[in-house]
């Protein structure tokens, strides 16, 4: 009788909701995996400012660790997107139990508004869409606007303030570099025993890798 039922009226409300709560975890599991390949990329980096601002390098260091700064915000922007996804399942646990008393979900605006800045996320833009209308063809959200869901680009993640960069470069080089305003390009006394074509090797391939993971 049952499988009669779910041929002829499709899912329930609670196979519904399990299904979304299994995709939940899923684009969770996802957004884990970028933080770790974010720290792995981001640790490669900070050992070569070190190695830079050692032999002298300053402008290759600055580069690197504006790359350092912007890796910081996208791992920052993930974790706060995964805490959203867990909360938008929690949401859909309420609704679950809900639907065992009343036989339907209900509409919910703090479902509606997770959603919204969820699928902002490249990484998870399109899953969110394509559950974002399931939940909208079984009533939990109203149909969103298309300026609503346009994947907007975080302009901080482009202009980064230099004081968050100087700080980085303070930090990494305990103090021979950052937060005292402009920095040249090379540190008086320093001696670079690697070749200029080598060392741009190495600062255009980290550049590439962390460029790579925050671009999604």
């Amino acid at each position: 009788m049952q499988s009669i039922n779910r041929f002829l009226y499709g899912p329930t409300a609670e196979e519904k909701v399990r299904a979304w709560q299994a995709k939940l975890r899923q684009e969770s599991r996802l957004l884990d995996r970028e933080m770790r390949q974010l720290d792995i990329a981001s640790g490669k980096a900070r050992q070569s400012v070190k190695q830079l601002a050692t032999k002298g390098d300053a402008k290759s260091a600055r580069i690197l660790a504006r790359e350092i700064v912007r890796c910081n915000k996208q791992k920052d922007r993930l974790s706060v997107s995964k805490a959203r996804l867990g909360s938008v399942g929690q949401q859909l646990q309420q609704q679950m139990a809900m639907s065992k008393a009343t036989g339907t979900l209900q509409k919910s605006t703090e479902i509606m508004k997770l959603s919204n800045s969820l699928v902002r996320l490249p990484q998870i833009s399109q899953s969110m869409r394509e559950m974002s209308m399931e939940m909208t063809k079984a009533g939990i959200m109203e149909e969103m606007m298309d300026d609503v869901l346009d994947v907007e680009e975080d302009e901080e993640l482009e202009e980064e303030a230099d004081a968050e960069v100087d700080k980085v470069l303070f930090d990494l080089t305990n103090g021979k570099l950052g937060q005292a305003g402009a920095v040249g390009t090379e540190l008086p006394g320093a001696q670079d025993k690697v070749s200029a074509e080598e060392e741009d090797v190495n600062l255009e391939k980290y550049r590439q890798q962390l460029s790579g993971l925050l671009s999604g």
